[in-house]
């Protein structure tokens, strides 16, 4: 699998099997991928954003807007920064998956609260979950810049489910 350079650190992108994620934990799974011993998703690479830190029911991510998220008008496109917050949030709720079950996103709303420019550097997403349901589970998330000034917030529903193996 390739490494890629993310927010600066050298990260592994690609596929983990539904046959080998069914072997662990979701916690297992979140804290392989943010050490590196497990494969990133590809989406990291495009929107420059990787997992910095993972505990049960927590998340964060941090990354750097690149030029090819910007907008007509030079801001960051507001799907940079729901994309973030949705790593955020589905990832959280997945550290709480037991042995063989997963979690998908079924919504996500996202309030964004000021403009964000390309020159205002290193973003953190951090989601935590709300509800950590037996089907449905809930998560909130915000990103801040470095100085901890919010941007934009969300919340989140997922699904859990058995993997199919």
């Amino acid at each position: 699998m390739p490494m890629e350079v993310i927010d600066g650190h050298e990260v592994l992108i690609g596929t983990i099997p539904m046959k080998d994620a069914a072997t662990m934990s979701g916690l297992e799974m979140m804290q392989g991928i943010c050490a590196g011993r497990l494969p990133g998703p590809s989406i990291c690479v495009a929107m420059n954003f990787r997992m910095l830190e993972v505990e049960e029911g927590a998340v964060t991510f941090a990354g750097t807007p690149n030029d090819g998220v910007m907008n007509p008008i030079g801001t960051v496109h507001g799907g940079w920064a729901a994309t973030i917050l949705d790593s955020a949030l589905a990832c959280c709720v997945h550290t709480l998956c037991p042995v063989g079950y997963a979690s998908t996103s079924i919504d996500l709303k996202v309030n964004f609260v000021r403009p964000i420019l390309p020159t205002t550097g290193r973003f953190f997403a951090k989601g935590s979950v709300i509800h950590p349901g037996r089907q449905i589970a809930t998560s909130q998330a915000t990103l801040t810049d470095e100085n901890g000034k919010l941007y934009a917030h969300g919340v989140q529903a997922c699904s859990i489910f058995k993997i199919p193996v």
